[in-house]
């Protein structure tokens, strides 16, 4: 058996591209070459999703065991990942900070939540204006544009390469890069459009935030209203706090809307009136007009949405090579996206599933690889991570 290493082609350089693309590289064995039209190092552009997400880590799993589990393994390598005072690997990505998730709909988050630290109900005098229930633990904001080139130079450094490709049929990577035994596919929202894919299943959930300077805030919150509505704040490592809350499906208008900014500046408000400086708040009551001076970026994203939740499984398609079409050589292609808001909070956990499934195919062959591992429940939930935060 040869000693060479195997050759693996990832499509898509988005946090679970990158993930996916590092957890394969680490497993030895492959050498792994990401094609993509966007890099972490790009100017930002609607058409690469994780440079607009928030994020921080609160799973939404609902009953879905599958992204629970996801989801707790990602935060696991990401709690260690960000451990404070130069013991965590990546630990200026992130703030760790006190979270607490307000409720109004009835929705009691405990049972996939249970996993992180501090956890406990929040009593009845800590809620704030039109909650009814309150959850509190510790978790941690990532800062994505550092977080993402992070992951890509981590990458690079261990040895992987990669080509900087516009796609429009998954079977171009043959001619773009050196013959692959295996493609892993992880495009984003991009599979609804990339030959080869063409997942009309795929569908945008329109984000918009906005980016205060408030370092003098430190903790975390999210609202999520009785009816439908939904706000977040989100501290950073570098003293700014991240504001949001929208989600407009099927919306691919990719500049921020004057009408979503006032939503935004509203709901965040009461969500929190620290998010004012304490030099209004020691004198009068903050309103909007007081977070205008504080805005210094704002933006939008589209969350690769999917109905049926994240497609992870493999098939097996013709490589092109080989001189008649019963001498064509079939390879396995590893599908890992449509995470809607949840790109980074399942990244790893994914990137892991999607490894298993890529070595099944590799050992088994394609009668018996490759097999799909389905969604438990609720693929239509939306979680808080990813695109513009969620």
């Amino acid at each position: 058996m040869s000693d060479e290493p195997k050759e693996i082609i990832v499509i898509g350089a988005g946090v679970v591209g990158l993930s996916t693309a590092i957890k394969i590289q680490e497993r030895g064995g492959y050498r792994v070459t990401i094609v993509a039209e966007t890099f972490p190092t790009d100017p930002r552009t609607i058409r690469y999703t994780s440079h607009w997400a928030g994020a921080h880590h609160v799973s939404q799993a609902f009953g879905d065991v599958r992204q629970k589990a996801m989801d707790k393994e990602t935060f696991e390598v990401m709690w260690r990942d960000s451990e404070p005072e130069g013991n965590g690997v990546a630990a200026g990505c992130f703030f760790r900070h006190n979270h607490t998730e307000f409720r109004a709909d009835g929705v009691d988050p405990s049972p996939w939540l249970d996993y992180m630290p501090e956890f406990r109900v929040v009593s009845e005098d800590e809620l704030v204006t039109n909650s009814t229930a309150g959850y509190t633990f510790m978790t941690f904001t990532i800062n994505t544009p550092a977080y993402l080139n992070w992951l890509l130079a981590r990458f690079l450094a261990s040895g992987g390469t990669t080509k900087r490709v516009q796609l429009q049929h998954v079977s171009q990577v043959f001619g773009s890069t050196q013959h692959p035994v295996a493609i892993v596919a992880c495009p984003g929202i991009g599979a609804r459009f990339l030959g080869g894919i063409e997942d009309k299943s795929v569908y945008p959930i329109r984000g918009q935030t906005i980016l205060l300077r408030a370092p003098w805030v430190k903790y975390g919150r999210t609202f999520s209203g009785a009816d439908g509505s939904y706000a977040y704040m989100m501290p950073r490592c570098t003293g700014d706090v991240l504001i949001g809350g929208i989600k407009g499906t099927n919306d691919w208008n990719p500049v921020p809307a004057a009408e979503d900014r006032e939503i935004i500046l509203t709901r965040a408000l009461a969500l929190s009136a620290d998010l004012a400086p304490p030099s209004i708040r020691a004198i009068r009551k903050p309103t909007i007009e007081d977070l205008r001076p504080l805005i210094i970026d704002e933006g939008c994203g589209l969350r690769p949405g999917r109905k049926g939740g994240i497609r992870l499984e493999a098939e097996w398609i013709d490589s092109g090579t080989g001189e008649g079409q019963e001498q064509r050589e079939r390879i396995p292609v590893v599908y890992n996206y449509g995470h809607s808001g949840m790109g980074f909070q399942s990244s790893w956990g994914s990137a892991s599933i999607a490894l298993d499934l890529l070595e099944d195919a590799l050992e088994n062959g394609e009668q018996e690889g490759g097999t799909l591992i389905p969604a438990d429940s609720q693929p239509e939930q939306e979680a808080r991570v990813d695109v513009a935060g969620n």
